[in-house]
């Protein structure tokens, strides 16, 4: 399932990489720690295809409804996670960040599916077995459809039913396990919350609404809605210290953290917002997460404030999809910044580029990898870099639009086709070196 055409070049693919790039890389010292992970990311309901009892499920079909389509068959990866497998070592990597779908474990309340946790265990199997490193996420934002009718991460009792799944899934597969990651982008419905205008919470609203008929309840609460981040914080905090608690104790070993989504925040001017930016962003979930095992670290861009908002995007400036600047020096700014607050490892488990573009991906690939070995070299800790992602998989609201992979998949047959960036981060896998 895998067109493997752009593995001919390999190592001389990331030679040839565009300058900015390599004059980034010649200012840093090229070799990267031993052991260090290169990976890249994908997350169960993204990829693996009818996820029907999923909270997302529901809302992508209901109407009104803001996603722009279903996920359906994704990329096929529930029956073909093998062909990612494949794809992951073909490019060169030594790490596979993943997720085990809480809704096909526990379908219904306090019913684990003994199929599917040997499903998952398959998978890490299946990475050993092509020398990956399997880090695997607990809950990639989706969560089963029977916990959002009961209120979702609002219930009072939701950090416990998290850690009750956490507890029954460790114990069939965290052995295999290289890292675990309780929560994807613990912070992610804080930055909708305070960025987001008002009628995109209206509209979320509505979705809600209409999902609660749909399921016959008063209220469902799915899709980690913005609107409600203040009431679910706590609860999410404590999901993640609870969950972090059962899933050691079912391996004591195994190093567990949460991710966080950073955007790199920098002020200009006096008065800048920045630091109060920060703090509603980011404070609560790096106090929360000192002493964890590592921080995962998702990073795609930055934003400039000034004393009054957001500094538009500066002139012809490189941007993603999204009209994200695309800026290189974000990831490391960022991996500093968490480091510093709450004095663990880093992890990066996500970072990437929703192009067409892709040469422009190759190009933030090596220019941001050289920035980070500068910080590593200056003494912050970095476990591994995992890119986001593997392939393109279905990216939320926006559906099969973005293009974030580090391979293209044909939406008919399911082959998976690397591109030219795929051999950049591979041949610097392989050298574990710029």
């Amino acid at each position: 399932m895998i067109d493997r055409r752009f593995f001919v070049a390999g190592t001389a693919a990331s030679l040839a990489a565009p300058a900015f790039g390599r004059a980034a890389a010649g200012k840093a010292s090229p070799a990267f720690p031993a052991g260090f992970l290169w990976g890249a990311a994908t997350a169960g309901h993204q990829i693996e295809g009818n996820d029907t009892n999923s909270d997302y499920w529901v809302l992508e079909n209901v109407r009104p409804t803001l996603f722009t389509e279903p996920s359906g068959d994704a990329n096929n990866s529930f029956e073909l996670w093998s062909a990612d497998l494949d794809l992951a070592r073909a490019i060169g990597l030594n790490a596979y960040r993943f997720s085990i779908e809480w809704s096909r474990i526990e379908p219904e309340p306090g019913l684990f599916s003994q199929a599917m946790l040997d499903h998952y265990k398959a998978i890490i199997a299946g990475c050993h077995a092509r020398g990956l490193a399997p880090v695997v996420t607990f809950s990639h934002w989706a969560v089963p459809r029977w916990f959002a009718m009961r209120g979702g991460w609002t219930a009072p009792d939701s950090a416990s039913l998290f850690a009750r799944y956490c507890d029954r899934a460790a114990r069939h597969l965290a052995d295999g396990m290289a890292y675990a990651v309780t929560l994807n982008e613990a912070n992610g419905t804080l930055l909708g919350y305070h960025m987001a205008p008002p009628q995109a919470h209206g509209a979320e609203r509505a979705m809600l609404a209409a999902a609660a008929r749909a399921t016959g309840r008063e209220h469902f609460v799915g899709g980690a809605p913005i609107s409600l981040a203040m009431e679910m914080q706590p609860n999410l905090i404590a999901a993640h210290r609870q969950g972090r608690a059962a899933i050691k104790a079912a391996r004591p070993g195994l190093p567990v953290g949460a991710s966080l989504a950073l955007v790199d925040l920098q002020g200009v001017g006096p008065n800048n917002l920045r630091d109060a930016r920060r703090r509603d962003f980011y404070a609560a979930w790096l106090t929360a997460l000192r002493g964890d095992d590592f921080v995962g670290v998702q990073n795609y861009s930055r934003i400039v404030w000034d004393a009054k908002g957001i500094v538009p995007v500066p002139a012809g400036a490189r941007t993603g999809g999204e009209g994200w600047e695309i800026y290189p020096s974000s990831l490391a700014n960022a991996v500093d910044y968490v480091h510093a607050e709450t004095g663990c490892p880093i992890l990066v488990t996500e970072h990437g580029l929703n192009t067409d573009n892709d040469a422009w991906r190759s190009d933030l690939i090596t220019a941001a990898l050289a920035e980070l070995k500068r910080r590593i070299d200056a003494g912050t800790p970095v476990l591994g870099y995992l890119h986001w992602s593997l392939v393109d998989n279905f990216e939320w609201t926006f559906g099969y639009k973005p293009h974030y992979g580090l391979a293209a998949i044909d939406r008919e047959t399911f082959v998976r086709k690397p591109r030219p960036s795929a051999a950049v981060l591979g041949a610097i896998a392989r050298r574990n070196s710029l």
